[in-house]
């Protein structure tokens, strides 16, 4: 396949950019979900101080990968689209759905999350701002938007590849 696409075989190349697409969105999407749907239901149970503590290591893991993630999900996903336009029909417009929710998770990310994010980042876990748990549900409810529309992305991109 590799031999296919360095000679410039277009549809080895789109197999190369499918599968791609599926590692990338699929790593993302499970990621992100997995925090939302196992990992900070734990996480909100913890008193304040272990609570915020954790929430910033978090902030250092998942805040140095994520947003090249998210965003290459979004390149790769346009990317896919953009390449299999010619291609009509139900794959089109799931391609384009796809590309969609990944765009409106990221527009989510930064709008909402990244600059609850920032704040978090810059809290003492052992004197947390009084609103401390109200920006962190609002947060919350973000990811779920987030993650909730990651994983859509990925599954209508597992459809796409599938249909074509």
């Amino acid at each position: 396949m590799l031999a296919a696409f360095l000679a410039g075989d277009d549809a080895e190349a789109m197999d190369l950019i499918g599968f791609a697409v599926l590692v990338v969105t699929g790593f993302t999407s499970c990621a992100e979900f997995g925090s939302y749907a196992f990992v900070h239901p734990v996480i909100r149970h913890l008193p304040s101080e272990h609570h915020l503590f954790v929430e910033k290591g978090l902030l250092k893991t998942f805040g140095r990968v994520m947003p090249l993630l998210m965003t290459l999900s979004l390149i790769l996903s346009l990317s896919y689209a953009i390449e299999l336009r010619t291609q009509g029909g139900t794959a089109s417009l799931v391609r384009w759905a796809s590309a969609a929710s990944f765009l409106l998770a990221l527009i989510s990310t930064i709008i909402f999350n990244v600059p609850i994010n920032l704040a978090t980042g810059r809290w003492d876990p052992e004197h947390p701002p009084g609103s401390w748990k109200e920006v962190r549900n609002r947060w919350e409810l973000f990811q779920g938007v987030r993650s909730w529309l990651l994983l859509i992305g990925f599954v209508l991109m597992c459809a796409a590849v599938m249909l074509r």
